[in-house]
């Protein structure tokens, strides 16, 4: 019968399969020919000790027990183009999911997207970094295959009550996704290799009769009665259906005003805002591995850490290691980073979020605005920025003790976000209070990670958008809208998710509800 072994191996061990099945054999007391196959189940890195080990899950085959290769293959999908049709607004992971949930459940999606197919994106992605031009419907937010396309591919989720986090990873496996991400603890795909996944994607919701509408922009939303009737696009033009996924992402501050303008229930959310840190990746090696060389046998080393800093919490969020920063503006006028890694993480510097939990009471200046107080909050930051790098897409930038000492930096060498930068003392970008969170926060750090604490870390202001600041409630049995019959608020922009993978689940299970309502 076959044999479930947890161990802990050297990395050497873990990357080559003829030491791996010498060590496993006498695990078990076997001669190396009697084993058929490992399987391995999981695999993460301890790095707590010096001795640097990688625990492992695996499966082992001996000869004559029945093993066979499991091929992940897609649902069976029917064509739906005679079906009744539900439109999807967004093609995110969450508008993406809920789009081929539908298609498995008998029903036509309609697909709207404000922003261009996945390749068209890159002409804008280009002109933003180089010639500081942001097209507000397509950018690093907007866009076939959503926020995370071009900012990372991250798979890693604390989000396991959600739902069902494997299916989703094996139908990305199905799409074209290495079978890595089912192993990793911390699985990643990287921006070079998500695009072809999201077009596959899009590809079998069409071939299967579903429909894709790249730029187009929800101008309004039809409601009669507190009942969803349909959408109006950018032209004028009317799509009709009774049942509407909204699954707009975190950014889209135009549904946020359209929904406020209608009267459509919306609350203020809080979000964390702050900078994004960018290392030398051998640096964060050899803080996190406690080594002068990584070595060919270990990834480039991620890190998180979490403070409590004057009631607050400091944190790092979305660690791109061997990655760069990028200029993720939604709108002329901004300034908005984000970071992401290619699949090899074979860049020369490590970024990450250093983020602080906002509360509603810090939106009290822009009470004004109501439900988008927080949204106005996040707005002012941005634009603050844009003023202090000169106008341009150029990040306002200091070097990190510089930072905690409030000097403004002499110099900034040239870092991985490609706008450039412009010297700035970061007190001018954030309110005060978060500003003396922020230098007492790095010191803190680098007494927990020794080295890190130093000048030739360079930060990037602001990081902003790392979740929605407004919620869309809805009813969490059902998932429709509290107020607004057929109306099915999904996915980060409405509150609900937080990555690829929880935005994936939730529009699954916006699906699912619109199926079983329809029964």
């Amino acid at each position: 019968m076959p044999r479930e072994l947890l161990l802990q191996v050297t990395p050497e061990t873990a990357a080559n399969e003829v030491l791996l099945k010498d060590y496993l054999s006498k695990q078990i007391k076997v001669s190396p020919n009697e084993i058929q196959h490992i399987t391995i189940l999981k695999r993460s890195i301890d790095a707590r000790q010096k001795a640097i080990k990688i625990n492992l899950k695996v499966i082992i085959y001996l000869k004559g027990e029945a093993f066979q290769e499991t091929k992940i293959e897609l649902p069976l999908y029917k064509d739906v183009s005679n079906s009744q049709e539900v439109i999807v607004v967004g093609a995110g992971p969450a508008g993406l999911f809920a789009a081929l949930q539908l298609i498995e459940l008998g029903l036509k999606p309609i697909v709207i997207e404000r922003g261009k197919d996945v390749r068209g994106r890159r002409r804008d992605l280009k002109a933003i970094n180089r010639e500081h031009i942001v097209n507000e419907d397509s950018n690093y937010c907007f866009g076939e295959g959503g926020a995370g396309t071009y900012s990372d591919g991250k798979l890693y989720t604390r989000s396991k009550k959600r739902g069902d986090v494997t299916r989703i990873l094996e139908l990305l496996v199905a799409f074209g996704a290495s079978e890595d991400i089912l192993v990793e603890a911390h699985p990643h795909i990287g921006t070079n290799k998500l695009p072809k996944i999201i077009e596959d994607i899009r590809n079998k919701i069409i071939e299967f009769g579903g429909q894709v509408l790249f730029d187009t922009r929800v101008d309004d939303i039809l409601v009669k009665n507190n009942e969803v009737e349909g959408i109006v696009t950018q032209n004028g033009d009317k799509i009709l259906a009774n049942k509407l996924i909204l699954a707009t992402g975190h950014s889209a501050r135009d549904i946020f005003e359209l929904l406020d303008k209608k009267k459509i229930l919306i609350e203020a959310k809080p979000f964390a805002l702050g900078v994004r840190a960018e290392h030398s990746q051998e640096l964060i090696d050899s803080i996190q591995y406690s080594c002068d060389y990584r070595g060919e046998h270990l990834p480039p080393a991620p890190y998180s850490i979490v403070k409590q800093v004057n009631g607050r919490g400091m944190y790092s969020f979305c660690m791109c290691p061997g990655g760069v920063i990028a200029p993720c503006a939604t709108s002329p006028g901004e300034v908005v980073t984000n970071g992401w890694s290619p699949s090899k993480r074979d860049q020369a510097t490590a970024n990450s979020g250093i983020v602080i939990e906002l509360k509603l009471e810090d939106f009290k200046p822009f009470a004004k605005f109501g439900a988008l107080a927080g949204m106005e909050f996040q707005k002012s930051i941005e634009q603050k920025a844009w003023h202090l790098a000169g106008e341009t897409q150029k990040v306002p930038a200091q070097r990190m003790i510089d930072f905690t000492q409030n000097k403004v930096s002499a110099d900034i060498p040239k870092t991985s976000y490609v706008p450039g930068t412009t010297s700035v003392e970061m007190g001018q970008v954030f309110p005060g209070f978060l500003s003396q969170i922020l230098r007492e926060g790095f010191k803190e750090f680098g007494k927990s990670m020794r080295g890190y604490l130093t000048n030739e870390a360079i930060l990037h202001a602001p990081e902003s958008r790392t979740s929605s600041p407004v919620r869309i409630p809805r009813d969490p049995i059902t998932y429709e809208h509290l107020q607004i019959k057929g109306l099915y608020p999904c996915g980060e922009g409405a509150g609900y998710a937080g990555g690829i993978i929880s935005a994936a689940i939730d529009g699954e299970k916006c699906a699912l509800m619109i199926a079983e309502a329809l029964k």
